[in-house]
């Protein structure tokens, strides 16, 4: 993903956040209360490597709602059977809301 493809003057979020396992960093772009755009990296682990792009690709469309992300990370991993080892999905809706957060306060 280039994130040069970003939309200039759309207003990007972003959070970290310090996971048992790791430093989950955010960043998010939202279109109506859902993610359009949306970044995922750290310095955690996730097998296969590649999956990360699957997991950034399903949030795409999501509701940046507690429930409604806690439903698409579920999702992803048992379609995918990707393994994030001391990392939960609620670790990833954690950083995803605290970065959806900040792009609501930064406008």
């Amino acid at each position: 993903m280039t994130r040069g493809s970003w939309q200039v003057g759309n207003l990007l979020g972003y959070a970290e956040f310090k996971a048992p396992k790791g430093v989950i960093k955010v960043e998010v772009q939202l279109s109506g209360g859902k993610i359009s755009r949306v970044s995922l990296s750290g310095d955690f682990f996730m097998y296969p490597e590649e999956a990360i792009e699957k997991l950034e690709q399903a949030l795409v469309g999501v509701k940046a709602e507690k429930e409604n992300l806690m439903a698409a990370i579920q999702s992803f991993y048992n379609s995918t059977g990707a393994q994030t080892p001391m990392m939960a999905p609620e670790h990833w809706v954690e950083a995803i809301l605290r970065a959806a957060g900040a792009q609501a306060h930064d406008g």
